[in-house]
């Protein structure tokens, strides 16, 4: 039910898939040809009275078909080989795709490794399982049949005996095999809690160093890599024991069918050559069974990544912006009605707020953390919607208009900047499909930071590292700043934009704002007084815990 759920997902090549499989079943058909000439090379050595063919065409037959058969299987193991990384490839364009429609309320939920393990080892096993593994159910299945059929043909009885060795292989393959489900999840969920680990300590390289814990990381690290290591040591422990066994029971079988082909050629109801190709095709018999064996593994192991892959593919993505207008040239009137917000799984934030923001107007809201500040600027972007009212810009709903249009009149300069490993116009120009130089220079001055970047390395063209690691906070704020003023929004949204600058960093930053703000609603979410001399008006959020309403809110000239 599982696989047939994600296979709407799936969008294999199914061309080359076809010639997959036509050179699968080509190699199934010449594989069973070998047993067949293996039985004419033994008539014609020991009693040639038997065959048809000399000893040289046996031999010539031979060579022609070792030598189609590595043809073939180059061209199969070619052919999965690459149809199984495009299909990887694709999955992991759609995983990401769905990925970047989801609501940040997901990313609030997930740790980020788990995610990351999806994309990488869960979308690498589906897609490989796809190709590698349930592409060959077919010729396996027509090999076994194949091999059945030949075996019937040289002598019913001994035919009918190995077929009934066939319930003993899927018995095995059941009791064994049933231990591996849970064992493959648990190992899934080990790998995606060692990939989230390190996730967050890389991201947290600089507070290890600085108290100096690199030592208890260490063992902790140690610790998510000994479960996996166990979890691993299980797995491959059950798969082992599953080859032998059916190994075991196919050994058992040749020596029975062995014995029975001996009577019947003592008896002479059959010949040497017949004896050698039947044994042949009962080993061939072996070897499908001993795929379906490891088919049945491979099942279980992927069951678990593609679990995890449908759930994540059917979570909700942000609303679908089809049919909705665009929303007209913003002016800037913000209106909160009755607005209601908590995240998941948390108390309250927002309880009945009514705000209204003139266009044009610079207002700052301030308040204690967790009063719901930084809430309003996501609820304005849509990047949440509100549990209950509604927000009006130049009274219009906000969720009646498409995503793309808003998001793109609302300029959000948030405390902790969010830069690329590129260079600084790369960086500035982010927001912008196609930029000119002189359009990212013009934003940089607006931003006064033209100056520092011309004393950087390369200039504009300088690689400011890992979220800008290789430059100081307040040059960080700067570029954020610039990147947003290059789009020129009409509403603009500073969110502790100041907090990485020291009290002069400050004054000058706003100073400097004060030169590009005109025109524009401003909401500055702040609680340093530097930042409320910008505005025109301050609004105080009270704390929720204090058992004050946020519709309360206080204003101040």
């Amino acid at each position: 039910m599982t696989f047939t759920a994600l296979s709407r997902y799936l969008t294999p090549p199914w061309r080359t898939l076809l010639l997959v499989l036509l050179l699968l079943l080509a190699g199934s058909g010449l594989t069973l040809a070998q047993p067949w000439l293996a039985g004419q090379l033994t008539g014609a050595i020991i009693d040639p009275a038997t065959i048809h063919l000399t000893l040289g065409q046996v031999l010539l037959a031979w060579l022609i078909l070792l030598l189609l058969r590595g043809a073939v299987e180059f061209a199969s193991r070619h052919c999965i080989g690459v149809t199984g990384e495009e299909m990887a490839a694709r999955l992991r364009s759609r995983l990401y795709d769905h990925l970047q429609a989801l609501p940040l309320s997901y990313h609030y939920r997930n740790r980020r490794g788990d995610v990351l393990a999806i994309l990488s080892n869960d979308a690498e096993t589906v897609s490989g399982f796809v190709t590698s593994t349930l592409v060959q159910l077919l010729p396996l299945v027509l090999t076994f049949l194949g091999a059945l059929v030949l075996m019937a043909l040289i002598d019913p009885l001994i035919a009918s005996a190995a077929l009934l060795l066939v319930p003993a292989y899927f018995l095995a393959t059941k009791l064994i095999g049933r231990g591996i489900r849970p064992v493959s999840r648990a190992w899934i969920d080990a790998y995606s809690s060692l990939f989230a680990f390190l996730e967050e300590n890389l991201g947290m390289l600089p507070a290890i160093k600085s108290f100096t814990r690199e030592r208890e990381e260490s063992k902790r690290f140690a610790h998510h890599n000994a479960n996996l290591l166990s979890l691993s040591r299980r797995q491959l422990f059950i798969e082992s024991v599953l080859g032998p066994s059916v190994a075991l029971i196919a050994g058992m079988g040749l020596l029975l069918l062995l014995w029975l082909g001996s009577v019947r050629v003592s008896t002479g109801g059959m010949n040497p050559g017949e004896l050698v190709s039947l044994l042949l095709y009962a080993m061939l018999l072996s070897q499908p069974m001993r795929g379906l064996a490891d088919l049945y593994g491979q099942i279980q192991r992927t069951r678990g990544a593609a679990e995890r892959i449908l759930a994540f593919l059917e979570e909700q993505p942000e609303p679908e912006d089809a049919g909705k207008p665009a929303m007209p040239a913003i002016k800037g009137d913000i209106r909160f009605e009755a607005v209601q917000f908590s995240y998941p799984g948390g108390k309250p934030v927002l309880k009945g707020l009514d705000l209204h923001i003139a266009a044009g107007e610079t207002v700052a809201i301030t308040g204690p953390n967790g009063a719901g500040k930084s809430t309003i600027a996501h609820l304005l972007m849509r990047l949440s919607d509100p549990d209950a009212g509604r927000i009006l810009i130049d009274g219009i709903d906000i969720a009646g208009v498409s995503l793309v249009s808003l998001r793109g009149q609302i300029g959000l300069v948030a405390q902790h900047t969010l830069l690329l490993n590129t260079t600084v116009a790369q960086n500035i120009g982010y927001g912008r499909a196609l930029v000119e130089q002189a359009e990212i220079e013009r934003a940089a001055r607006a931003a006064h930071a033209h100056d520092f970047i011309c004393q950087l390395p390369k200039g504009y063209d300088t690689l400011i590292g890992e979220q800008g690691l290789q430059l100081s906070g307040g040059q960080r704020q700067r570029i954020s700043l610039a990147r947003t003023l290059l789009v020129n929004p009409p509403v603009l949204i500073l969110d502790e934009a100041t907090s990485m600058f020291d009290p002069a960093g400050e004054e000058g930053f706003i100073a400097d704002c004060r030169d590009v703000l005109g025109g524009k609603t401003v909401i500055l979410i702040t609680h340093r007084p530097a930042s409320l001399r910008l505005a025109t008006r301050v609004l105080h959020l009270p704390e929720l815990s204090a058992g004050l309403c946020s519709e309360q809110l206080q204003s101040s000239a």
